[in-house]
């Protein structure tokens, strides 16, 4: 099955554009305000109002409060949620869209009683543990230690790049990978180059041959 891949952290409409042009099947806007990579409502509704139909557009969300993501949904088309912090599964089952649920990788987690209490969940997202941040930190964690199975699809992140993501296709085999820092030129800021060259690695894993 082919390995999708999201462009997560966008701030800028060209970079969004390019993430489309190079062959993402989702895009991430960031509503969480202590990271480098936020972006307000007004700002990701121009974005979002670039990407054409069958682009996911994702918004991620840390223990943010309900107006905030209700006033997120009132202005911007997304189409799927992602959940960072400790939200119930009730909570991110609350808006009526999709969501997906990240999995702190951090030593000694039972990952799969984690997921299992994630019930509605569309999929997970597997990344790096950093005590001081909720993912986004471009550090890679221990890929033998995803669970070698799971009820719902598994979104492989954490420090990823276009050197190393082949190899981690090949050992993980995720339905998707999500990439923020590993095509940046700086901080929040994309490279269309560096985007080329993460999707090139993904179709270079060998399983990136069906649709």
């Amino acid at each position: 099955m082919r390995t999708r891949v999201k462009i997560c952290g966008i701030t800028r409409r060209q970079d969004a554009l390019a993430a489309v042009e190079y062959g993402a099947d989702a895009i991430g806007l960031v509503f969480y305000p202590d990271s480098p990579r936020f972006v307000s409502t007004a700002t990701a509704r121009e974005i979002a109002s670039s990407v054409p139909p069958f682009v996911t557009v994702t918004g991620l969300f840390v223990n943010a409060a309900e107006d905030v993501l209700n006033e997120a949904l009132a202005s911007v088309p997304l189409g799927l949620l992602q959940f960072h912090g400790q939200e119930t599964n009730a909570e991110c089952n609350h808006y009526g869209l999709p969501f997906i649920k990240s999995v702190p990788m951090r030593p000694g987690l039972d990952s799969v009683a984690m997921m299992d209490s994630y019930p509605d969940a569309a999929g997970f997202l597997l990344d790096a543990w950093l005590p001081d941040t909720h993912g986004g930190g471009g550090e890679v964690f221990d890929w033998d230690t995803v669970p070698g199975y799971a009820h719902k699809p598994m979104i492989l992140a954490g420090g990823l790049t276009a050197e190393n993501v082949a190899a981690a296709i090949r050992a993980v085999r995720p339905y998707a990978v999500d990439v923020s820092s590993g095509v940046e030129s700086s901080r929040g800021i994309k490279s269309a180059e560096r985007i080329n060259e993460f999707m090139q690695g993904v179709h270079s894993s060998g399983t990136d041959t069906a649709n």
